[in-house]
């Protein structure tokens, strides 16, 4: 991708209608460039509707992604539930290529008190697994688990670079409010830049050419994360990372989470541009 695209994650909150494709329509009418599809409770999209979604994508120019549902625990004790996991990962992966989206990302899982050099080998054979199944069908997506909110959570910026090298077809989204929220720190100009470089070096210009970002403002306590807010309630320093992506040269697309969504995507868009 060569140019920054800022959206919104899920359908604009002014949306005229509801659904998917009314969604994408008020993305391109409020001039951003993306928008995120949100399969939060489960992938409840059809076939047919997935390729109106795409037809709606392709004739605004709106690019998509999807994120998978929520109860996603690729480390989970119970067999049933690994295995829900990575066909929640599947059935977004084929209803998001359906409908136009090249990379699906999700929250991997919990480390559940386990050695995180053990959780880290879980996490790498079952994306595997589910690369392998996805290649087998001709579903030519990226996966990209997002870095986490939580000290609890798997998902730090080198555990995802490290999946990234092992795992062809996998590569990180960057949630830049979880990485300050997950540490308190991760939330200067300089910072923002370090972990660019940081992606650069550890997984190629791939990483910061055509990356996977979400963005919000974010409350956090000695735990890590305790929600999303809009930027202005919160001390997430979103000026400093629109300069920082500007500065480095990074594109792809930037998803805001923010409870306003397109209110606080636009202020980023501004910012941006700003510099």
């Amino acid at each position: 991708m060569e140019r920054l695209l800022i959206g919104t994650a899920g359908i604009p909150l002014s949306a005229k209608g509801r659904g998917t494709v009314a969604g994408i329509e008020r993305v391109r009418d409020l001039g951003l460039g993306c928008m995120e599809i949100e399969f939060v409770r489960g992938v409840s999209m059809g076939i047919e509707a997935a390729r109106k979604v795409r037809q709606a994508g392709e004739r605004t120019g709106v690019a998509l992604s999807v994120h998978a549902p929520y109860y996603i625990n690729l480390n989970a004790e119970e067999e049933g539930k690994r295995k829900a996991s990575i066909g929640r990962i599947l059935d977004s992966a084929r209803i998001g290529y359906a409908a136009g989206a090249g990379d699906i990302v999700f929250h991997p899982g919990y480390y559940l008190d386990r050695p995180r050099e053990e959780v880290y080998g879980v996490m790498r054979d079952a994306l595997s697994g589910i690369v392998e199944v996805l290649d087998g069908e001709g579903i030519d997506v990226t996966l990209r688990p997002e870095t986490t909110g939580r000290p609890t959570q798997f998902g730090s910026l080198e555990e995802l670079i490290s999946l990234g090298r092992d795992v062809e077809g996998v590569m990180p989204c960057v949630d830049f409010a979880h990485m300050h929220a997950r540490t308190g720190r991760n939330n200067t100009k300089d910072e923002f830049l370090a972990i660019l470089e940081r992606l650069e070096e550890g997984l190629g210009t791939e990483a910061v050419k055509g990356m996977q970002a979400h963005v919000s403002g974010i409350e956090y306590g000695k735990n890590g994360e305790k929600k999303h807010l809009v930027f202005q309630d919160s001390d997430f320093n979103y000026r400093d990372l629109a300069a920082a992506m500007k500065e480095f040269g990074a594109t792809g697309m930037v998803i805001c989470e923010s409870p306003n969504l397109e209110g606080d995507a636009l202020l980023f868009k501004e910012a941006y541009e700003a510099v």
